[in-house]
């Protein structure tokens, strides 16, 4: 078993440096998971919403048998549950499946039906953001599939950051991949898609707050949508 190392926003700024020099996105990725498993062992995980199975194949390759962390809030589409099931099954992954304290039901008798459409901020805080920091709490470093291009928000993302509010590292290995990277990656390797993307949907989240997206329109333009929300508050 690997030595985890402890953790320090100068190991993450170092690394971050260092990584970004490497111009192939698929090596790049690559490194970033191998140094995320090399230095904090089975102390290291990684988060999916199983859009894809894009990270879990990466993480997969460079770290077999990495856990990958799944926030079952019991609002998701069949198509991801089942999306979830198929990645998990295929890949040399270990899933952790993450559920919220309390069931829909529970939630509905403690602070009223449809929280999502009344408070949407609490809800993802009770369903998503509690759980995975009660979660990662076990770990000393993470990894998303933050892409840069995927909102103005997130266009800042760096490959190896200091998570201030968790007091861990954070690692987002395919930040600066493009979307042709994705798509050139997940027909090369015949990675897992979530079929909604089939139809029409350009990010995938519960399915209470998530609509397909017009043609033209920013791939997270269905989420939240005319809440003015733009995030659930995991990478914030």
């Amino acid at each position: 078993m690997t030595t985890a190392i402890s953790p320090t926003p100068e190991l993450a700024a170092d690394a971050d440096a260092h990584f970004e020099g490497i111009a192939d996105p698929v090596e790049q990725a690559l490194a970033v998971l191998r140094w995320a498993g090399e230095n904090f062992g089975d102390r290291f995980a990684v988060t999916s919403s199983m859009a894809d199975g894009l990270l879990a194949h990466l993480a997969g390759r460079a770290i077999p048998g990495v856990h990958v962390i799944f926030l079952d809030t019991g609002y998701h589409f069949a198509e991801t549950i089942g999306t979830r099931d198929w990645i998990t099954g295929v890949l040399p992954v270990t899933l952790v499946n993450v559920t919220p304290p309390q069931t829909v039901a529970e939630q509905d008798l403690a602070h009223g039906p449809r929280l999502h459409e009344r408070d949407p901020d609490l809800c993802c805080s009770l369903r998503k953001v509690q759980p995975l920091a009660e979660t990662l709490a076990g770990y000393l470093a993470w990894g998303s599939g933050v892409r840069r291009d995927e909102s103005p928000t997130r266009t800042g993302t760096k490959l190896v950051d200091w998570d201030v509010k968790r007091g861990m590292v954070k690692v987002n290995p395919i930040a600066a991949w493009t979307q042709d990277d994705v798509d050139g990656y997940i027909a090369e390797h015949q990675v897992p898609v979530n079929p909604l993307f089939e139809l029409g949907y350009g990010s995938i989240g519960c399915a209470p707050c998530t609509r397909p997206v017009a043609p033209g329109e920013d791939a997270r333009a269905g989420r939240w949508a005319g809440s003015g929300k733009t995030e659930c508050g995991l990478h914030t």
